[in-house]
C-alpha cells in the first residue's frame, strides 16, 4: 500500500487525539461493558450457541471495528436483529448446537465480513439504502416477533421449541401448563428490573443488575435443584484459528444467506453512523466503517465466531457517557474478557429466564410503535408496507421473509419513481422565476407557451409516463412552444432518451417548437449527444440549433418573445396582462 493509501486507511485511526479522554473513554467503555455482557449471552443464546460465546463475537467485534473503521463511538458485536434471521436458517442444514452448525456459522461470518470488506473498500454504501423505513419498521416489528416467541418458553421454565411460528405457538400452547413458577418469576422480575432502570436513566446498566439479582437468587434460594434451568459450566478457553470447511452444497446456501445478512448489517451500521457521526467536523464514512465491520466479522469468523453487527443502543451509551475515541469499545471488550476467564464460576447458575428477559426488552426496542404510528398517520399505502413485510418475516421461512422485504422495498422504489409527473410551471407575476403551478398564489403563463418539468431521472421505469404526458400536453390548441424544465433530470437512459426523441419529433409534425431549460447535470447533457437528442430539438427551418437554455425565461424571450402574458389572480380571475 502506497503512502496516500496509509494516510487514506491508516489502522487504528479512530484512536488519533483519543490521548486527553482516555479516562473518560475507560469510564465509557466500563459501563458499555456492564451493559453488553449480558446482552451478549442472551443473544448468543438466541443463536442457538453457549451464551459465553457471545463475549468472543463482542471482542472480535470491537477490535476489528477499532482497528479499521472510522466511527469513533460505534459499538459492533453479537446483534440480535441478525442473529434470528441466521440462526433459523442455519438450522435447516444442520441442528443448533452440533459441531456441523458451528462450523457453519464461523462460514457465514467469513463470508458476511467478505462482503462488508468489499462493500467498503468498493464505496458501496447506497446499497444501505435499499431498505426503506417502512419496510425497515415491519422487518424489525417481524424479527421482535421471533425473539418473543422463541424466547417464551425460556422465561416459563419450559425446553426452547423450533419451527414455524405456529409450530413454535402450538408448541407453547401445549406445555403452558408445565410452566415453572420460580423461573417465570425470575424472568418477570429481570424485565421489571430492567424497564425500571431505564425509565430512572438509560445510563443505569439495568440488564446487568437483572442478571446478578436473578442469579443471586437462584444460588441463595437452592432453585437450580428445584427445575429452573440455568446456564450451566462451560469451558472457557483461548480464541483459536479455525478452518470452516463445508461441501459445495453447503457453501452455497450459506452464500445466499450471508448476502442478505450482510445487507441488514449495512442498513443498520449505516443508520448507526449516521446517527452518532463524530466528533464536531467529523462527517461519517460509511465506506469505511462498513471495513470495519468487515473486519470484526472475519475475526470472528476466524475464531469459531458469528457475524457481527454495530448496536444502537451500545452506542448510545458510548456517547451519553462522553466517550470520544474507540478506546471505549477496546475498553469494554478487556472488560468482557475478564468476565469470560473469571466469571464461569457465578454465571453458570444465571437462569435462562433473565436472558429471555433481556431478549423480551430488546424485542420491545425494536418493535416501533411510534413509527408504525407516523406511518400511518401520514402514508397509508407505506404502512400497509410496514403490515406486509411483518408478516412475510413472520409467517415465512426467516431468510425468505427478509429476501420480501429487500424486494417489497426496491419494489416500492420503483413504484414512487414511476409515480411521477409532468408539473406545469407559471412564472411569478412581474419575475423572470417559473415555478409549478399553485392554484392558491397569484401566477402567470404566456399565451402559446406550456412550460412543464419532470422531476425525476428519466429512466425506462418512467419513460412511457413521461412521453404520454408529454404528448397531451402538446394537444393543447394553439400551442407553439413547450419548454421543458429539466433542474431536477439527472440522469437520461437509453429507453427515456428514446421516449424524448419521439416526444420531440410528435411536437415538431404538430408544428410546435421545442426547448429545454435549466438542465444542470452533465450527466444529462452528455447523454442528448450519445443519444443525438441535440440534433432532434433542432426544429425543422430554424437557424437556432442549440434550443438548450440557462433559463425557462431565457427560452420563453428567444423563441416566444411577443407571446401575451396571461395573468391568473389567486381567486380564479384572468386577466391580460
Amino acid at each position: 500500500m502506497d503512502e496516500t493509501a496509509r494516510k487514506s486507511w491508516p489502522v487504528f485511526k479512530t484512536l488519533q487525539g483519543a490521548a486527553a479522554s482516555w479516562r473518560v473513554d475507560l469510564v465509557a467503555g466500563l459501563t458499555l461493558a456492564a451493559i453488553a455482557a449480558p446482552a451478549q449471552m442472551a443473544t448468543a443464546r438466541l443463536g442457538g450457541f453457549p451464551p459465553p460465546e457471545g463475549f468472543l463475537v463482542f471482542i472480535a467485534g470491537s477490535i476489528g471495528f477499532a482497528a479499521l473503521g472510522a466511527n469513533r463511538f460505534l459499538s459492533a458485536g453479537a446483534d440480535s436483529t441478525i442473529t434470528p434471521i441466521f440462526a433459523g436458517s442455519l438450522a435447516l442444514i444442520a441442528a443448533a448446537g452440533t459441531a456441523h452448525y458451528a462450523t457453519l456459522s464461523a462460514l457465514l461470518a467469513l463470508l458476511v465480513g467478505a462482503i462488508m470488506l468489499g462493500a467498503g473498500f468498493f464505496r458501496a454504501g447506497w446499497v444501505a439504502n435499499l431498505l426503506s423505513i417502512p419496510v425497515l419498521t415491519g422487518f424489525l416489528a417481524g424479527i421482535a416477533v421471533h425473539i418473543v416467541l422463541s424466547q417464551t418458553p425460556s422465561l416459563l421454565g419450559l425446553h426452547g421449541g423450533s419451527g414455524s411460528f405456529f409450530t413454535r405457538i402450538a408448541d407453547i400452547a401445549e406445555h403452558i401448563g408445565e410452566t415453572k413458577p420460580a423461573a417465570f418469576a425470575l424472568g418477570l422480575a429481570s424485565l421489571a428490573a430492567i424497564l425500571g432502570a431505564e425509565f430512572l436513566s438509560p445510563r443505569i446498566p439495568g440488564a446487568l443488575f437483572a442478571l446478578v439479582g436473578a442469579t443471586l437468587a437462584v444460588i441463595a434460594l437452592g432453585l437450580e435443584s428445584q427445575g429452573v434451568p440455568v446456564v450451566g459450566a462451560f469451558e472457557v478457553s483461548a480464541p483459536r484459528l479455525v478452518a470452516p470447511l463445508v461441501g459445495a452444497e453447503d457453501f452455497a446456501k450459506v452464500l445466499g444467506l450471508a448476502a442478505i445478512i450482510a445487507l441488514v448489517v449495512m442498513v443498520q451500521g449505516a443508520a448507526t453512523s449516521r446517527s452518532f457521526p463524530g466528533l464536531p467536523g467529523e462527517a461519517p464514512d460509511i465506506d469505511r466503517d462498513f471495513v470495519g465491520l468487515g473486519a470484526g466479522s472475519v475475526l470472528s469468523g476466524l475464531i469459531g465466531g458469528f457475524p457481527v453487527n454495530a448496536s444502537p443502543p451500545s452506542t448510545a451509551i458510548v456517547v451519553e457517557n462522553g466517550g470520544s475515541s474507540q478506546i471505549s469499545s477496546l475498553a469494554a471488550a478487556v472488560a468482557v474478557a475478564l468476565v469470560a476467564v473469571f466469571g464461569e464460576g457465578f454465571l453458570r447458575h444465571t437462569p435462562e429466564a433473565a436472558l429471555a428477559a433481556i431478549l423480551f426488552y430488546v424485542a420491545g426496542r425494536i418493535f416501533r410503535v411510534a413509527d408504525m404510528r407516523d406511518i400511518w398517520e401520514k402514508s397509508r399505502p407505506e404502512f400497509l408496507l410496514v403490515v406486509v413485510t411483518l408478516f412475510a418475516v413472520v409467517l415465512l421461512p426467516v431468510q425468505t421473509g427478509v429476501g420480501l422485504a429487500i424486494i417489497l422495498s426496491l419494489i416500492h422504489g420503483v413504484w414512487t419513481t414511476t409515480q411521477t409527473d409532468l408539473q406545469a410551471f407559471e412564472r411569478l407575476p412581474g419575475e423572470t422565476v417559473w415555478w409549478p403551478r399553485h392554484p392558491g398564489k397569484e401566477r402567470e403563463t404566456l399565451e402559446g407557451v406550456s412550460v412543464v418539468g419532470f422531476q425525476a431521472p428519466l429512466s425506462f421505469l418512467n419513460a412511457d409516463r413521461f412521453q404520454r404526458e408529454l404528448l397531451a400536453a402538446a394537444e393543447a390548441p394553439g400551442l407553439k412552444l413547450i419548454v421543458l424544465e429539466a433542474s431536477s433530470i439527472d440522469a437520461i437512459d437509453y429507453t427515456a432518451a428514446k421516449a424524448l426523441g419521439a416526444s420531440i419529433k410528435a411536437c415538431h409534425d404538430k408544428g410546435v417548437d421545442f426547448a429545454i431549460a435549466r438542465l444542470e447535470s452533465l450527466r444529462a447533457k452528455s447523454a442528448l449527444k450519445t443519444y443525438g437528442l441535440s440534433d432532434a430539438l433542432a426544429h425543422p427551418g430554424v437557424a437556432d440549433r442549440e434550443r438548450l437554455y440557462h433559463s425557462v425565461d431565457e427560452a420563453t424571450r428567444a423563441l416566444a418573445p411577443d407571446a401575451t402574458a396571461i395573468r391568473t389572480p389567486a381567486e380564479g380571475h384572468l386577466s391580460a396582462a
